[in-house]
Formats: structure tokens, sequence, C-alpha cells
């Protein structure tokens, strides 16, 4: 019997020990596997966190350059066809080629085929040397509007024909027939659209209209 009382405590002491480590031991190790997993979940929304930042700052850092961009985009392809302004970019162009005609006939603006814009199909027609009809070429690339040439007519001013020959001109005048499209984001273009093809062309005929200007002479 003596020698059972400290077998019975060891068992006791185990036993008590195991409780101990089941109470108090495990909860506390889950608790810090969990404050683990926490400071990794956290960790990990801090590392994203920064890249948000960084996207951020890299995004404020470009958008003076991106609001230019916007600025020229807005100017390349205005939200109307605004046919006055469109008039004094054109007619700015044929003064600084010194053209002896120019004549702006604008179309009517259609939708384009998937409807997310707009397309005014113009003629243009100039009568100069040469040389003006190229420098009218160049400064219709240069623009600040979006303008894309569609064909491009040339025939001499004044040809006189001999039998089968090519026509040619003894006043040195050629007249170059344009096809050009003009674009705006007013998706609805056309009669009654909103916010209308015809808005801000108080003080320029209807779009179906012709504008023609002599020069004086090159």
């Amino acid at each position: 019997m003596r020698q059972r009382g400290p077998l019975v405590a060891g068992i006791a002491s185990a036993a008590l020990a195991l409780l101990l480590i089941v109470l108090l031991v495990l909860p506390k190790m889950g608790q810090v596997g969990e404050a683990q997993d926490a400071l990794k979940t956290a960790q990990d929304g801090e590392v994203s966190l920064q890249a948000q930042l960084r996207s951020l700052q890299d995004a404020q850092a470009q958008a003076p350059k991106t609001e230019d961009e916007i600025k020229a985009l807005d100017s390349k392809v205005p939200s109307t066809v605004d046919l006055p302004s469109l008039f004094r970019l054109l007619q700015g162009a044929a003064d600084r080629a010194a053209v002896d005609f120019f004549q702006f006939s604008p179309g009517t603006p259609a939708p384009d085929l998937t409807g997310a814009f707009s397309i005014v199909s113009s003629q243009i027609v100039i009568t100069g040397s040469y040389f003006t009809l190229q420098e009218f070429l160049y400064s219709l690339e240069s623009l600040p509007r979006a303008a894309k040439v569609i064909s491009v007519g040339i025939t001499p001013v004044g040809a006189t024909t001999t039998g089968t020959t090519t026509p040619t001109t003894t006043s040195g005048r050629l007249q170059m027939q344009l096809t050009v499209e003009f674009y705006n984001t007013d998706s609805s273009a056309g009669p009654g659209s909103i916010p209308g093809p015809t808005e801000g062309t108080a003080t320029v005929p209807a779009a179906a209209s012709t504008i023609t200007t002599t020069e004086s002479g090159a």
C-alpha cells in the first residue's frame, strides 16, 4: 500500500499537468496561431496598400500630362460639330497656303457604324499653284482638329487638250478637290440630336451649305 502512494501521486501529477496543458497551453497556442495568421493578413494588407499608394502617387504625378492629353483629344474630337471653329481652322490653313480660291462644303453629321462617335464627311475645293496645294495639305494634316483625307483629285485650271495628249494649263494653276472626314463625340448626331450637330453654328450656314472664299491671288 505504501508503494502505491508515490505511483498514484505521480499519475495524479501527470494527469494534472495534462489537464493544465489542455486547458491553458493549447488554447494559448491556438491564440498564438490565430495571432500569427492575423499578423500575416495584416502584413499582406499593408503590402497591398503600399502598392495602391504607389499607384496613386504615380497617377498623381502623371495627372498634368493626362489632363493635357485629354484636352488635346477634346480639341481634336470635340463634343459637337462646331462648324464655326472648323471653318476658321480651314480658312486659316487656306490663308497660310495663299490659295486663289477656297470652298468648304460640310456634310450632315452621321453616326459611325459602331455608334461611338459621329462623322462629318465634307468637300473642300482649293485653287492655286502646286506649292500652294502642297502647303494646304500640310496645314490640313497638322490641324488641331482630327481630319482624315478620303480622296484627292487634282485638275489643271484652264486646261487645253490637243488630240489624246494629257490636259495642260498655261496659267500654272491647279484645282484640288478633297473629301475629308471630321469627327465629334456626339454619337447621336443628326437632325434633332442632343446636344445636336448644329449647336454653336448660328454664325455659319447649315451643315448642307457651301462656304466659299476667293483670295486676291497667290
